[in-house]
């Protein structure tokens, strides 16, 4: 891992999901290509109910953008996190992980904060969160379908009780049966084409179904890998500790300074007045090495209150959205 956290925005612990979007190109041209080679046979279906199956072919349009976008916007993600990890220049985190900055700052140092794994949880939330409108798009695709075919044989059936109701009783059997079947010659055609609107539906459902899948994988890799960077740092106690390494304490030196300054005097035998100002200086630094450790412990409480803050916004989120969920 730490071969991975050296070179460019493009080189770190998160890989760029260009894998699942070649996927996705290569899938939809191959249906394209499909749907050229067999564009006779698909013109008089879509025909037969243009409303209803442009409406589908629309439907299917905006589910293919969201799952698009539902990859591409990992490309910000990652690249964000592998330019804090290189210690390059870092923009305005995204969206996503605005809340994880102080993690993600923190882990690039060597340290894990406190929480990192509850707003782990909200990140994978999140992530399903967007891919719910496409399991919707999926469902109402079929649907839509569906709806076609009743609609079809709804006015089948009707054409065919009209047929049956317009024939002339009392002649010959003969004649009744050619009446009967040039009037069923129109809704009986049409009756395959009713089911063009399922032909239409169920296919666009299996393209919305594996563009949600490929979205999905490129999510899952993406918070596993951010889960794995983020959970091999240091452990709490050593951040303080890293905290502490980065900010030495001023009055420390101070007091060295003083403690040695009168262990000079002492050996040299210095008179009373010198002895008093070597005093009055450890006096001093003892003082600023007091206030500075209570300044340091006032940071510290802020930190533990600020992440017990944090820790029950995150529960409060995850209440309510299992909630929801029930």
């Amino acid at each position: 891992m730490a071969a991975r956290e050296t070179g460019d925005v493009n080189k770190g612990p998160l890989a760029q999901p260009g894998i699942y979007l070649g996927r996705m190109v290569i899938f939809l041209i191959l249906v394209g290509f499909l749907a050229f080679i067999l564009f006779r046979q698909i013109t008089p279906a879509f025909l037969a109910n243009p409303g209803l199956n442009g409406l589908i072919l629309g439907v299917l349009l905006i589910a293919v953008l969201i799952a698009f976008g539902q990859v591409v916007r990992l490309f910000r993600e990652t690249a964000y996190v592998n330019a804090v990890a290189n210690g390059g220049p870092v923009k305005r985190p995204p969206a996503l992980l605005a809340p994880m900055a102080p993690m993600i700052a923190a882990r690039a140092g060597g340290a894990t904060l406190p929480g990192t794994t509850g707003y782990l949880d909200t990140i994978a939330v999140r992530l399903d969160e967007g891919r719910d409108i496409l399991r919707y798009i999926a469902g109402i695709l079929i649907l839509l379908g569906l709806l076609g075919t009743f609609w079809g044989l709804i006015d089948t059936l009707s054409a065919v009780g009209g047929v049956i109701k317009g024939m002339r009783g009392g002649g010959d059997a003969g004649v009744m049966f050619d009446e009967l079947k040039s009037g069923l010659a129109v809704p009986l055609s049409g009756i395959g084409l009713a089911f063009s609107a399922s032909l239409f539906g169920l296919a666009s459902s299996l393209i919305t179904g594996f563009l949600e899948l490929q979205a999905g994988q490129a999510h899952a890799r993406f918070h596993n890998e951010l889960q794995d960077w983020l959970m091999s740092g240091a452990t709490a106690p050593e951040a303080v500790a890293t905290v502490a390494a980065v900010r030495p304490a001023a009055g420390t030196q101070e007091l060295k300074d003083a403690v040695d300054r009168l262990t000079a005097l002492v050996a040299e035998g210095g008179g009373s007045r010198a002895a008093t100002q070597a005093m009055t200086n450890l006096a001093e630094g003892i003082q600023g090495l007091v206030q500075h450790m209570r300044a340091e412990q006032q940071m510290i409480r802020d930190w533990v209150e600020a992440q017990a803050s944090r820790e029950r916004e995150l529960k409060q989120v995850l209440d309510r959205l299992g909630r929801e969920r029930v």
